[in-house]
């Protein structure tokens, strides 16, 4: 998916399993953990505001905001960057092993880099622009141009994503292999943990990629 160009982005990556925040995103009646959890995610979607509004962005739709309405299966707007804040909010509050994948300073170089990657060899679905773009988890308004923008792959494929890239990084672009090897060491340490005896599977089964 190819994203408008705009400022500075930093990307991050996380592990961990998706099935606790989709049951406290659709709980009826949540349990005390999911209650401190929540009220954690609270805290944190009120700070993303007040961070934003320090550097003069104001969301149509808060994070705060967004965060009751996704809880309350009633979004009230077509497009806003705030339910996406408050998505990574409650996501995060349950994933670790944040893995920092620098920055980008044109956010379309993603696109290049899947071209290049693809005309090598890589298989679309394991390059990286296709993967980190690849969207929420769940239905969510249009963040509109430009960032937050977010992404899943299922740890499982996380050894076929290493092979693939690994296979053709000495035949690409120098700028281009950097930047795949990033997201390599990154995501090959998450295979390794995935493989190894006796890791929970349960627990790590998502790779969740964060831009802003």
């Amino acid at each position: 998916m190819e994203r408008e160009d705009a400022a500075v982005v930093h990307l991050v990556m996380s592990t961990g399993g998706m099935r606790e925040p989709m049951r406290l995103l659709t709980a009826v009646e949540r349990t005390p953990d999911q209650e401190r959890t929540l009220a954690v995610v609270r805290e944190r979607c009120a700070a993303v505001d007040e961070r934003l509004r320090d550097r003069g962005v104001h969301l149509e739709v808060p994070a705060a905001r967004a965060l009751e309405e996704l809880l309350e299966g009633d979004v009230g707007a077509e497009e806003g960057a705030g339910y996406h804040y408050a998505l990574h909010a409650l996501i995060s509050a349950y994933f670790s092993d944040t893995h920092d994948l620098g920055d980008l300073a044109r956010p379309s170089w993603l696109s290049t880099v899947d071209e290049e990657m693809a005309a090598a060899g890589v298989p679309a679905d394991l390059g990286i622009g296709e993967i980190v773009t690849s969207g929420p988890p769940v239905r969510l308004p249009s963040a509109g141009d430009g960032t937050p923008w977010m992404g899943t792959f299922p740890t499982e494929r996380a050894a076929a994503f290493v092979a693939a890239n690994e296979a053709v990084l000495d035949r690409v672009d120098p700028e281009v292999a950097e930047t795949v090897g990033r997201f390599l060491k990154a995501i090959r340490f998450e295979a390794e943990q995935w493989e190894s005896p006796g890791a929970d599977r349960r627990t790590r089964d998502t790779l969740f990629f964060w831009c802003s």
